[in-house]
């Protein structure tokens, strides 16, 4: 689910090749512009993005998910499937995300009530898991990673 990018060494190394193979068709690309194609042979909108993204040298990724990754699971035991629009790591091995839902999620279980959330802001674990829970133990958030 996760997306793993190469090293910043090693897009710039593509772009450095794309650059060459350009050169020799005849066709002079400059190496902000070989760049910024890398970054949409990544699906990314622009390099900037790549490399914010791009994978530490000899660093194994730890986050659960990444930013613009689709995610499904249960928020207040409600099922949803949203995309991730914010990643942050804070201490203790948890992470700050943000999940906009695809359709608004009922977070009440009154039966003549309900408040519909469609973006949420929370904490999880590695595991993809909230460490807040509600009342009766279940966890606020839980990713199906």
């Amino acid at each position: 689910m996760t997306t793993i990018y190469p090293s910043i060494d090693e897009l710039k190394e593509q772009a450095k090749r794309l650059r060459q193979a350009m050169a020799a068709r005849g066709g002079d690309v400059a190496h902000s512009a070989a760049l910024e194609l890398i970054a949409k042979q990544y699906g990314l909108r622009d390099w900037n993005t790549l490399s914010a993204l791009a994978a530490k040298p000899n660093a194994a990724p730890s986050a659960p998910v990444a930013v613009g990754t689709a995610v499904r699971g249960r928020y207040l035991n409600q099922p949803f499937t949203g995309k991730v629009l914010a990643l942050s790591e804070q201490s203790g091995g948890l992470y700050r995300i943000t999940i906009h839902f695809d359709a608004p999620v009922d977070v009440v279980t009154f039966e003549s009530f309900s408040a519909f959330r469609q973006r949420i802001n929370a904490q999880i674990d590695v595991n993809g898991i909230s460490p807040r829970r509600t009342s009766d133990g279940v966890p606020h958030l839980v990713l199906d990673i």
